[in-house]
């Protein structure tokens, strides 16, 4: 997931370490079903084959899928999994970003999309109906880890309080830290001015997603495009310069906020009007742009002060 994972968790439980490393090993696990970066993969086998044949895969993958179908749904083809051909046609499969040409883009779109993907309950089978459709879990991935590890840590270590976070911009919260009964205090970076904290955001048995154009981006005629896509076009979003959301998973917050980056701030706002357990910060593009927040309650997110130190991520 080319990032780094870790786990806080209270000095005063005493198996603290043995408890992180569990965490850790599954996350590791998971890598190496996930990954489209190894040949081996579940993921990558599925790639190969799915466009072939109907292929079974592992029972909680498959709810993966199912889940992520759903979210294409919801925020109308603005998140999809199964945008592998556009990735890599735009060169960000590699790092290496590049405008494609206009065939190069619409064949990739041709085999892009869930619509494309058939998913079999009864038999927990998935098949492609385009050669060539692969399935990237970059914009769930990181958020679907850090879920199954709280819930390795909640369940087996009867652990009720604790941290976890992915790269800082995947972040899951157990409970609360001891002195700060909001919740664990999450810092907001700005997307390209590290000396300006956009806020900071209070998580409780909740997580938080982050989405921008920071690291992967290239200029084009005078734009930055980045790696964020809009499945619907097949271009890098535009008109957003990042989106936070905060949800009952972490790996619906991972996806949200790819969508609401994807969708803009006024579909972000109505979005979070009809989904009340979704909350969202918004950064629109500019210099001076304004901060906005839907269903973010004011006790659970604070402005930075002079005075204020969190110990955020």
């Amino acid at each position: 997931m080319a990032t780094l994972f870790e786990v806080l968790l209270p000095c005063t439980f005493l198996r603290a370490s043995a408890a992180a490393e569990a965490a850790l090993d599954l996350i590791d696990e998971l890598e190496d079903q996930l990954s489209v970066y190894r040949d081996h993969s579940e993921v990558s086998r599925l790639n190969a084959r799915a466009p072939y044949e109907r292929v079974p895969v592992e029972e909680r993958l498959f709810d993966l899928f199912e889940r992520a179908a759903q979210l294409t749904r919801d925020t109308q083809g603005a998140f999809d999994i199964a945008t592998g051909a556009l990735i890599k046609a735009w060169g960000f499969f590699k790092r290496q970003g590049r405008v494609p040409s206009v065939a190069e883009r619409a064949q990739a779109m041709s085999r892009t999309g869930m619509r494309h993907v058939v998913l079999e309950r009864e038999d927990r089978t998935v098949r492609y109906l385009r050669p060539g459709l692969e399935i990237n879990l970059g914009g769930i991935g990181k958020g679907y880890a850090l879920d199954r590890a709280a819930e390795l840590l909640r369940s087996e270590w009867k652990i009720r309080h604790c941290l976890l976070h992915g790269g800082t911009s995947s972040v899951v919260a157990l409970g609360t830290p001891g002195g700060h009964q909001r919740g664990w205090p999450v810092t907001l970076k700005h997307p390209w001015d590290e000396t300006r904290p956009l806020g900071t955001v209070w998580l409780g048995d909740r997580a938080l997603g982050t989405s921008a154009a920071t690291y992967q981006h290239f200029d084009y005629n005078g734009r930055k495009l980045g790696h964020l896509l809009d499945p619907r076009t097949g271009w890098p979003a535009e008109g957003t310069a990042q989106v936070t959301v905060l949800a009952p998973s972490a790996a619906e917050a991972d996806a949200l906020s790819t969508a609401l980056f994807v969708l803009g701030p006024n579909a972000a706002r109505d979005y979070c009007r009809t989904h009340p357990e979704i909350a969202a910060v918004v950064l629109p593009p500019g210099p001076d742009a304004t901060l906005v927040t839907f269903n973010l309650e004011l006790d659970l997110f604070t402005l930075p002060l002079p005075a204020e130190e969190p110990a955020g991520l």
